[in-house]
Parts: structure tokens; C-alpha cells; sequence
């Protein structure tokens, strides 16, 4: 079943020869292609540890290549300081105020994902997307058929690590391939198994247009890489950091091989493709990211909401965009609805995030009033405009029974060096009233198809969780052999929040896909969902 959350509207207009009317089956897809996306996300990798952001001593030659190329956000903000609310705030669109998932294992009982969790995944595959995800999921549990399952949030495949701390093994004894595991007994690398499978996924020749989210844990700690340090082995470094600066260039080769298959297969054209980090730099098991400079000119790193523990590089990258810098902020709940207007795919309605595809070429930006990042009985923080003010509950980094607000202007201290609350405590109220209305539960309202089956009965629901009106909808559900049974309840208009479903008698068993069709600012869209009589939902 798909249910789902969320806010905001399909942008009109198109990136050009990238973003086009959506396809409403695979056969138009040949025809009117929508573009692939390819989301590269690393594990603890600092805003500063790659060339192009002032990065010395560890080479990143394919990851400058790609901003020199691209579209680099010099102020791009991950969801959270830290991994699995990072992760949840990018594949949902919510900030860690709203979000399902806003601490990891060791901060307390890290929740999964649930049913009314609607990714980026799932909206695309909805809407005809091949979708995969492979290496670090970060939610439990270890188990198939669950909501938390990346197979039930979206993605066709999976290969890789379910939770969080079974991805700290980089030579793993076994890995998950969608439903089942996969013996490795400890001697195969892990890292790269995930680049041979995502290669192979590029590769592999269809008419759908594909989302391929590549959450590798490079270059995160234990700081583990094959052989040797390669070019930093005799560098007079410990041993931790030779083989995390390796590590940094080994993601980087990484990423070379993957934009290498896409022009390869002749994609790259019509790939966009993300690369970003989940969060700062760490400094565990021997790290010390001074050494490499690994935040320039940003405080903290991981775990902190300082910009260190929260500004991350985020590069957009495709053949026909254009080079420039943006210097105007993002944040991760932005991806969602990004991939959205750019897949033309109605966006779903309340969520945080706003799309920021405009900015690929100078245009309009999200236009946040303010960003929000929340660790649950630690520290709060907020950003409107110039002003950023952090909250440390009592006890937290060395606050007092009342806890303690900072306060800085990061136009004229990006390092926030100088504090500021004790000079403007108006300004601090101010920020703490809206930082406390930004703290809640989840906002978000269903979104998607949904099918049931009881006896031989199909009953196929579409809701409408966007804020626009879908209109001329029609409900159908494809029989095995190729027969189609198209309801008799059509709608001319489906308001949002408003459902509609339909009953359908099916004779024997096998595959059987439901379908709603509907049309958004003059584009058409098609949503589907299968049914296995032996497997379920598919």
C-alpha cells in the first residue's frame, strides 16, 4: 500500500531537454523522455574535503570535475548533524521538526520509517520510474515486508546495509538483496560491490527512465579501504587518516566510474545527478579532521549544528547545465519536490521542502522563510535570513539547568566565533517562538495509490495529497494476459485531500496492476501499482 505525506505545488516550465511532460507509460517515455537521476550521497564527508572547497591535502579530481561542470550550492544544508535524521529528512522532504525519524540508535529509540512515510522513491516509481538503492539504508529492522523496508519505500531493488550499524562493517559477512541476504562471509569490500551493482544498473537497457540513489558509506568510519593508502601511504599522517584521505579518493574514483557508465550508455544527457554528504566530517576511531582543514572556515563538525555539522557539499550536475555557483541556501527536505518538478509529478502537499530546480540555471529558489534542524533532548536550531540562533537543552555542551541560546549573524561570522544573544534578546525570543511553532507532529496527509484485495475483490484508491486539483481522473485495473477492466466511477475533479476508489471482480490468480490516470496543468499523469496473488504488493 502507499499512503503519503506532504506540501507544495508542480511547478510549470521545464529545464530545458531535461524536464519534460510526464510520461504516462513507458511506451510515451521512449517518446517524451524524463530525465534519470543519479543521487550520490556520502557518509561523513565535510563541506571542506573536496578540491573545489579549498580541500589540499586529499585529491577529488572527478568531484571537481563535476562542480567545475555543474551547479555547486556553496550553502546547502543537510537535515540533521548526524545520519539516520539526515537521510529521512532528504528521501521524505520534512525537516527533523516534522520529520518520522529524528535521532540515531545511540541517541535514543531510533524510529523506522512507517506507511505515511512518501520518499522520492515512491513518488517516481508511482509515476514509471526503475528505481534502486543501493548501499546504506540506515533504518531497521532487519526484516523483509515491513514498512521501514526499502522494497516497501519505493525502490525495486536494494542491495546493500538495512541498518545503521550493521553499515559500520565494510567487509560484511552478508548484505541484504531486496528481500533476502546475501553471504559474503567477511572477505568481499563492500563499497565496492555497491559501485559493480550500480554500474550494472545503469547499464541495464529499458524504455523507464530510472532514480538511482547511491548512499554509499565511504568515507564514514571505521576508516577501512583495500591494500594500502595508496598515495597518502607514506604521507606523516596516523594511520586513521591515510586511510581516510584514501578513503575521500576512493569515493571520489567512485564517482568518476559512475558518471563514466551514464556517457558510456549514452544517458548522461539525460541524467541529472546529485552528489552531496549526509552530514560534517567525523572525527572518530583516530580521525582528526583539522589535520585535512575538513569544514574551512565553518565550526564543529558531526553531531554539532554548527555550520560545520550541517553545511555539506551538494553539487548538481548534467551535460546541459550551465557552470555557475549559487550561493543562496538549500536544504535537504528540497530534493523531494526538486525531483518531483523535475520529473513533472504533481508534489505532494506539506511537506517542508520547496523545489529549488529554478536555481540550476540562475531562476528562482526555494525562498525559505526559515530552516529548521531539531535533536530531540539535545539542541534545536534555526536560520531566517542572516540570523541563526542554536538551543542546547540543560546539561547539553556545557548549559546550565535553563539550558543556553547562541545567537550569530553568519553574513559576518560564518565560523560562529561571536555570540551574540546577550545583545539582541528580542531577536532571540523572536527566533525561539518560531523555532518552537516549527517543532511538531508530522503535517502531512496521504498521497498515492492504493490497492486491497479480499477474496476476488481489487479495490483500487487514488488520493489526492497534493495541493492541486487533479482533474478527468479514471480508475482502471490490468488483468494477466493483457486484459483491462476500466471503472465505472471516474471523477472530473479530485480536490486535494479527496479519494476516490473502485471495485473490481477478478476470476483466478497472478499479477494484477491498478492504474489511475488523471491530468494536472494540462500534463497527464498515470500512477500504478501491482498486486501478486502468491507475494502481495509489488
Amino acid at each position: 500500500m502507499i499512503t503519503a505525506p506532504s506540501r507544495r505545488t508542480l511547478l510549470a516550465g521545464a529545464l530545458a531537454g531535461l524536464s519534460v511532460r510526464a510520461a504516462a507509460s513507458p511506451a510515451q517515455a521512449a517518446v517524451a523522455p524524463r530525465p534519470n537521476f543519479l543521487i550520490i550521497l556520502a557518509d561523513d564527508l565535510g563541506w571542506g574535503e573536496i578540491g573545489v572547497q579549498g580541500q589540499q591535502k586529499i585529491a577529488t579530481p572527478a568531484i571537481d570535475r563535476l562542480a567545475a561542470e555543474g551547479v555547486r550550492f556553496e550553502t546547502a544544508y543537510s537535515g540533521a548533524p548526524l545520519c539516520a535524521p539526515s537521510r529521512c529528512s532528504l528521501l521524505t522532504g520534512l525537516h527533523a521538526g516534522h520529520s518520522t525519524v529524528r535521532e540515531n540508535p545511540e541517541g535514543g529509540p531510533q524510529r523506522a520509517l512507517v506507511e505515511d512515510d512518501l520518499t522520492f522513491a515512491e513518488l517516481l516509481q508511482l509515476s514509471g520510474y526503475r528505481t534502486a538503492c543501493i548501499g546504506k539504508w540506515g533504518f531497521g529492522p532487519e526484516r523483509p515486508g515491513q514498512p521501514s523496508h526499502p522494497n516497501e519505500r519505493g525502490f525495486g531493488e536494494f542491495f546493500g546495509y538495512i541498518t545503521h550499524r550493521h553499515a559500520h562493517q565494510y567487509y560484511p559477512r552478508y548484505l541484504w538483496h531486496n528481500a533476502g541476504k546475501v553471504a559474503l562471509g567477511g572477505r568481499a569490500y563492500a563499497p565496492g560491490l555497491f559501485l559493480r551493482r550500480a554500474v550494472d544498473f545503469i547499464r541495464e537497457p529499458s524504455e523507464r527512465p530510472f532514480l538511482l540513489y547511491f548512499p554509499t558509506i565511504l568515507p564514514h568510519s571505521p576508516s577501512v579501504v583495500p591494500g594500502d593508502a595508496g598515495p597518502y601511504e607514506n604521507q606523516p599522517w596516523t594511520r586513521p587518516n591515510r586511510r581516510h584521505a584514501a578513503q575521500v579518493t576512493l569515493l571520489d574514483s567512485h564517482v568518476e566510474r559512475l558518471v563514466a557508465t551514464l556517457r558510456e550508455t549514452g544517458k548522461a544527457a539525460n541524467t541529472i545527478v546529485l552528489f552531496m554528504s549526509d552530514n560534517g566530517p567525523h572525527r572518530e576511531k583516530g580521525v582528526t579532521p583539522g589535520l585535512f582543514d575538513s569544514n574551512g572556515p565553518l565550526r564543529a563538525d558531526k553531531r554539532d549544528l554548527y555550520e560545520g555539522g550541517i553545511r555539506v557539499p551538494l553539487i548538481a550536475w548534467s551535460p546541459r547545465l550551465r557552470p555557475r555557483v549559487e550561493t543562496r541556501p538549500v536544504a535537504y527536505w528540497d530534493v523531494l519536490p526538486t525531483l518531483a518538478d523535475l520529473a513533472g509529478v504533481p508534489a505532494p502537499d506539506g511537506i517542508d521542502g520547496r523545489s529549488f530546480r529554478g536555481m540550476f540555471d540562475g531562476g528562482d529558489g526555494p525562498d525559505h522563510h526559515h530552516l529548521v534542524w531539531n535533536r530531540p533532548r539535545k539542541a534545536q536550531a534555526i536560520r531566517r535570513g542572516r540570523w541563526k540562533a542554536i538551543r542546547f537543552a540543560p546539561g547539553i555542551a556545557g548549559a546550565g539547568p535553563g539550558g543556553r541560546v547562541e545567537l550569530y549573524d553568519l553574513d559576518t561570522d560564518l565560523g560562529e566565533r561571536e555570540d551574540l544573544a546577550s545583545e539582541r534578546p528580542e531577536l532571540v525570543g523572536e527566533l525561539m517562538e518560531l523555532l518552537d511553532r516549527s517543532i511538531g507532529p508530522d503535517p502531512r496527509r496521504p498521497y498515492g495509490l492504493r490497492m486491497t484485495v479480499s477474496g476476488d475483490r481489487v479495490t483500487v484508491t487514488l488520493v489526492n495529497g497534493s495541493a492541486v486539483t487533479w482533474r478527468r481522473v479514471r480508475l482502471a485495473l490490468d488483468l494477466p494476459g493483457g486484459r483491462k477492466v476500466t471503472a465505472r466511477q471516474e471523477a472530473a475533479e479530485l480536490a486535494p485531500g479527496e479519494k476516490i476508489s473502485a471495485t473490481f471482480r477478478v476470476a483466478g490468480r497472478g499479477v494484477v496492476t491498478g492504474s489511475a490516470s488523471f491530468r494536472t496543468d494540462g500534463r497527464r499523469h498515470t500512477f500504478r501499482r501491482a498486486y501478486d496473488h502468491q507475494r502481495g504488493l509489488v
